[in-house]
């Protein structure tokens, strides 16, 4: 089993910037996809950003150049570093991890960003 356990989210304005880490524990192959889904209010759940644990990443079109995916592999941890954020960021984000050996999904339990104009 794994747990995700994200931090980070909250208020912040338009324009302005967050930075969301989502910590992983419990039986993780070492060779996995961590990454950040979103879902607001009557919309369907979109992709955000992903990592591999060998560093490949993928963006969702609208926060390319503006969100920056990374991690610590030997953390178990992904962060969302989201800059220039509008509006239409707000949302509930999810943290994901798929490992590869199984391709069992986890996810976190969500963490509200509100962004106000």
């Amino acid at each position: 089993q794994v747990q995700l356990v994200e931090s980070g989210g909250g208020l912040v304005q338009a324009g302005g910037s967050l930075r969301l880490s989502c910590a992983a524990s419990g039986s993780i192959f070492s060779i996995n996809t961590m990454g950040w889904y979103r879902q607001a209010p009557g919309k369907q759940r979109e992709l955000v950003a992903a990592i591999t644990s060998g560093g490949n990443t993928n963006y969702g079109d609208s926060v390319k150049g503006r969100f920056i995916i990374s991690r610590d592999n030997a953390k178990n941890t992904v962060y969302l570093q989201m800059n220039s954020l509008k509006p239409e960021d707000t949302a509930v984000y999810y943290c994901n991890l798929v490992q590869f050996n199984s391709g069992l999904a986890y996810w976190g339990q969500g963490t509200q960003v509100t962004v106000s104009s």
